[in-house]
């Protein structure tokens, strides 16, 4: 019977991603993990095994009225992404931490990108997103023939 647990779920899929995600000096890794109330971020270089930079919504700066919503992470984004850029770290290797990809995970990394990380990743992003629109327009619609009675 498969294992039903979400947080052992989570764990392996964790476990996965980090035996293809390393992080080294010149681009180490953003990690983040996500709790009810609390998200927190940390860029670690795997080789040395020390944490560069990190923030959290449990920091005075960042707690606004609740850590664990969208804007919280938003915050802790562009504040994670300017401590590390004043570290001189300008590309890192996201790590979402066996959780989906949406919502506080998405808004940590999006916010992390506007505010100066991975600048070439973001505008490749929006290269791609850009011409698939057009292309979309110009593809005329094909009617389908009626269909044929059994008759």
């Amino acid at each position: 019977m498969a294992n039903t647990n979400r947080a052992e779920i989570r764990t392996a899929i964790h476990h996965r991603i980090r035996r293809k995600v390393r992080g080294s000096s010149e681009r180490p890794r953003l990690a983040i993990y996500r709790s009810l109330n609390h998200i927190y971020a940390q860029v670690i270089d795997d080789r040395n095994g020390q944490t560069l930079v990190s923030a959290s919504t449990t920091e005075k700066d960042l707690r606004g009225n609740t850590g664990g919503n969208v804007d919280a992470a938003r915050r802790v984004g562009t504040t994670i992404a300017e401590r590390a850029i004043s570290k001189g770290i300008d590309q890192v290797v996201f790590d979402r931490g066996g959780y989906l990809y949406h919502g506080r995970v998405r808004a940590l990394t999006e916010a992390a990108r506007a505010a100066g990380l991975n600048k070439g990743e973001a505008s490749a992003e929006e290269a791609v997103e850009q011409p698939a629109e057009p292309e979309a327009e110009a593809k005329p619609e094909k009617k389908k023939a009626p269909k044929k009675s059994k008759e």
